[in-house]
């Protein structure tokens, strides 16, 4: 565990996880501190965290393969909590509703992808965690605009993995354009893929997973998938899609080759190593297609939070204190999380189940 800086914030103060100095995570680069206690501007929300996610993108940030947009921000964008605080413009939201704020923080609405609904693409974004303080903290602050409403069906744990695994992952579903009862190659089987994979077992599809991780395998077939196997083995038919959700360039290549004509690989991550050349006869030709997924609309988390509550979705959730986010992070970083890795923000102290 991290030490803590104590720091003297007058008007009062609350605890957070910074990014210090971006580096391996054993490296010391995520930081406990004591900070300000934000509050909310005219359209905002202030959010009492009750958990918080740890995503894939977190780690990314805070060993700098995702570059901070600046100095001490906090991370994480998968938070649920409570709203104790709204600004004077903020309507949708009253003190004591359960919320979750996720990884799309705010959009210009003005630019043409705004104009045309495709608010993930905007040209002026800010993000959850990136360019906002996120949830690895007690309070969060977040535009009301871009705050979900938690479905009552949905525990605080269950919820918070879907504000970007799940919507992410819902979003790479629909961009590799599985058709109806199709065949779906999943490639990583973490946080993403085992939430994907409910949704695509729920509408009928065939689904194999390739993973480098065995815990990962035995959780694909106890989920119901067809399939399991190492990461770059070929999967027992031609795949209709696939979604590559490790962040291995390499893999790319492996995928493509593994696709039926006309079928689609879409690329999952925020960050993705550098791919290998590829070869045209063997990996895109017969309209084989190669597209990236970016962030998310507003409209694909409402979409996935009723799913959600319809399947139902039902996490793999491994717990951990707040007290703990650097050993959430490290845990991630060497694939020791079989699921979704969720801080205990409030209450805290209770012991990470595995």
């Amino acid at each position: 565990m991290a030490t803590t800086d104590e720091v003297d914030v007058p008007g009062g103060s609350m605890s957070a996880w910074v990014v210090d100095q971006p580096g391996p995570i054993a490296s010391g680069s995520l930081r406990r501190v004591q900070r300000a206690r934000p509050r909310p501007g005219p359209r905002d929300v202030a959010v009492s965290v009750s958990v918080c996610g740890v995503c894939r993108t977190d780690l990314h940030l805070v060993e700098g393969d995702l570059v901070p947009r600046r100095h001490g921000v906090t991370p994480g964008h998968e938070v649920v909590g409570t709203v104790t605080e709204r600004g004077s413009a903020a309507t949708r939201f009253a003190p004591g509703d359960r919320v979750g704020v996720a990884w799309l923080g705010q959009t210009c609405g003005r630019c043409r992808f705004c104009r045309r609904d495709q608010e993930n693409l905007c040209i002026a974004p800010s993000f959850t965690g990136w360019d906002r303080d996120g949830g690895f903290a007690d309070t969060v602050v977040a535009d009301e605009r871009f705050v979900y409403r938690i479905p009552a069906g949905l525990d605080d744990a269950t919820a918070a993995p879907m504000l970007c695994a799940g919507i992410i992952g819902y979003r790479s579903l629909q961009r590799s354009r599985l058709p109806d009862g199709g065949v779906l190659g999943i490639y990583g089987f973490g946080a993403s893929a085992h939430l994907t994979a409910q949704v695509a077992l729920y509408r009928g599809a065939r689904v194999h997973v390739m993973t480098r991780s065995g815990a990962a395998r035995a959780l694909a077939l106890e989920l119901g998938c067809a399939s399991a196997g190492p990461a770059d083995a070929a999967p027992p038919e031609p795949l209709d899609a696939a979604i590559l959700f490790a962040p291995v360039g390499t893999l790319v290549p492996v995928a493509l080759a593994a696709l039926d004509r006309g079928a689609t690989l879409a690329v999952a991550g925020i960050h993705l190593s550098d791919i290998p050349p590829l070869d045209y006869d063997v990996h895109l030709f017969q309209e084989r297609n190669l597209v990236s997924v970016t962030a998310n609309t507003r409209a694909d988390g409402e979409e996935l939070l009723g799913l959600a509550t319809e399947i139902p979705i039902v996490p793999r959730v491994v717990h951990y204190p707040f007290d703990e986010a650097d050993r959430a992070l490290a845990d991630l970083a060497s694939d020791r999380v079989d699921g979704v890795a969720v801080l205990d923000v409030a209450p805290r102290g209770r012991e990470p189940r595995h």
